[in-house]
């Protein structure tokens, strides 16, 4: 009998032990991959209710809007979540680096044959 979380048309998020979902950011342009994070209940909703991503912060320990601080907001185009809703897809539009370094992505280093490699 297939599993109607992974055939139906329910939002149904399959969180971990600790009450997070893992989230995957891309930029609506390019498709790059900006970040990853996590999320909760409260900031899926929060997020589905201001169309700006909302994070979990693990370090910080509360709800984090990505770029209360620095202006960087992600301006969410659409949200999508994989088979078995244990991960969710933010296809959002960057107001600025996603990278809290200042790099564009998050994901601005290579595993190279000899450390890591930067990418630019």
């Amino acid at each position: 009998m297939p599993d109607p979380r992974e055939t139906g048309l329910d939002l149904d998020p399959k969180y971990d032990a600790a009450g997070l979902i893992t989230a995957v950011v891309t930029d609506v342009a390019t498709g790059e991959v900006l970040m990853l994070a996590h999320m909760n209940a409260d900031a899926l909703a929060a997020t589905r209710a201001t169309g700006l991503a909302t994070f979990w912060s693990r370090s910080r320990g509360r709800l984090w809007r990505k770029g209360e601080e620095s202006g960087n907001v992600l301006r969410v185009v659409e949200l999508r979540v994989d088979c078995d809703q244990d991960a969710i897809w933010v296809i959002a539009e960057p107001a600025g680096p996603a990278c809290h370094t200042g790099a564009r992505s998050c994901f601005y280093r290579r595993i190279g044959a000899d450390g890591l490699e930067r990418v630019d």
